[in-house]
C-alpha cells in the first residue's frame, strides 16, 4: 500500500521551514501529497501557499495538537477546481449547517468555491474546514441525500414541500409584517421596509414558481421518463433548458437579495427589546421562511438543474 510522505519540519532550521515546505509542494506530481509534522498549528502557512500559489491545493489536518500538528497538503490534478460551496453540500447536506453558522450562502451563492466565499465575508478559512471536518462526525440521515434522487422524484419533492410551504407561510408572513409596520412603524422605521421587502419577495416567487411548475418542472420530468424508458425528446419550447434555467438562477438570486436585504434590517432576525407577540412572531417566521429558501434553491441550483443540464445533453447524444 502506497505511504504518504510526512515531513517533519521540527528538525529543520526555522528560517528554512517554509522554503522547503514550498519546494516540497513544487515537486509534487498533480494529485499527489505529503504530510507535514509540526509542534504547533501551521496556519499561517497555509495563507502564505494560497499567496504565492494560488488555489492549487488542498489542505487537511490529520492531527490538531496539543502537542502535535499533522496536515496533508495534495496538489490539484490537471483540471481539478476547488469544489464550490453548492458542490460540497450537494455531496453532504450535513455541511449546510456550519455555512448556515458563518453566513455562508450555499444556495444563490453555491457557485463560489470556499475560499472566495470566506474571503468575501473575511472568514477565516481554515476555521470553517475544522467545522466542516467535524460535522462529518456526526450521522448523516439517509433522507438528506438528495444528490442520489431520481431526477423526477427531486422534482416532485420541491414542489410538494418547498412550493406548498411558500405558498403557505407567504399570507401568514405577510400579515404579520404588515402588521407590525403599522403599529410600530413609527418608532421602529426598519419594520415598514421589511414588510415592502417581503411583498416584492412574495410576488417574485409567486410568479417565479408558477413558470416552474407551468413549463419547466413537467419538461424535467419528461426528461427523466425519457430516459427511463430509452424513448426520445420532443424538443423543447424554449430550445435548450439551460434557457429556462438561466432565467429561474437570475431569479432566486434577486429574491436571495431581497431576503439579505430583510435578515439586514432585522439584525438577523432579532426582535427589538419592545417587540410585541406578533412582532416577534413575524421575525421568527421570517427567519424560517429563509431557512427554507435556502433549501428550496439549495436543491434546485445546485443539483436539479444541474442535473438536467447534463441529462438534456445526454440524450441529445
Amino acid at each position: 500500500m502506497e505511504t504518504t510522505e510526512i515531513l517533519d519540519v521540527t528538525v529543520i532550521e526555522p528560517r528554512l521551514k517554509h522554503p522547503t515546505i514550498f519546494q516540497k509542494f513544487d515537486e509534487l506530481g498533480k494529485g499527489d501529497s505529503f504530510i507535514i509534522h509540526n509542534d504547533h498549528d501551521p496556519k499561517p502557512l497555509y495563507y502564505q501557499l494560497l499567496a504565492e500559489r494560488g488555489n492549487v491545493f488542498t489542505w487537511q489536518y490529520q492531527e490538531e495538537g496539543p502537542k502535535w500538528w499533522k496536515v496533508q497538503i495534495s496538489k490539484l490534478k490537471e483540471g481539478e477546481k476547488e469544489s464550490t460551496i453548492g458542490e460540497l453540500v450537494s455531496k453532504d447536506f450535513r455541511r449546510a449547517e456550519v455555512f448556515k453558522k458563518f453566513g455562508l450562502d450555499f444556495c444563490c451563492g453555491g457557485k463560489m468555491t470556499l475560499t472566495e466565499a470566506c474571503k468575501e465575508k473575511g472568514i477565516d478559512v481554515v476555521h470553517v474546514e475544522k467545522e466542516l471536518k467535524a460535522s462529518q462526525e456526526k450521522p448523516a440521515a439517509p433522507w438528506q441525500d438528495y444528490n442520489s434522487w431520481e431526477l423526477g422524484f427531486l422534482a416532485d419533492y420541491i414542489l410538494n414541500t418547498h412550493h406548498k410551504y411558500v405558498v403557505a407561510a407567504i399570507p401568514v408572513i405577510q400579515e404579520y409584517t404588515k402588521k407590525v409596520a403599522q403599529v410600530h412603524g413609527e418608532n421602529h422605521p426598519e419594520a415598514v421596509e421589511i414588510a415592502k421587502d417581503f411583498q416584492v419577495v412574495a410576488d417574485e416567487l409567486i410568479s417565479h414558481m408558477a413558470k416552474e411548475e407551468m413549463m419547466l418542472f413537467p419538461y424535467i420530468k419528461q426528461l427523466a421518463d425519457a430516459k427511463k424508458s430509452g424513448l426520445s425528446m420532443e424538443p423543447s419550447p424554449f430550445g435548450t433548458i439551460a434557457n429556462p434555467i438561466r432565467m429561474m438562477e437570475m431569479e432566486h438570486e434577486a429574491v436571495g437579495n431581497v431576503m439579505e436585504n430583510i435578515k439586514r434590517l432585522s439584525s438577523n432576525y432579532t426582535p427589538p427589546v419592545d417587540a410585541c407577540t406578533t412582532f416577534r412572531l413575524a421575525y421568527a417566521k421570517l427567519k424560517e421562511f429563509e431557512d427554507d429558501l435556502h433549501q428550496h434553491i439549495h436543491l434546485e441550483n445546485n443539483i436539479l438543474f444541474l442535473k438536467a443540464v447534463a441529462l438534456e445533453k445526454e440524450l441529445a447524444g
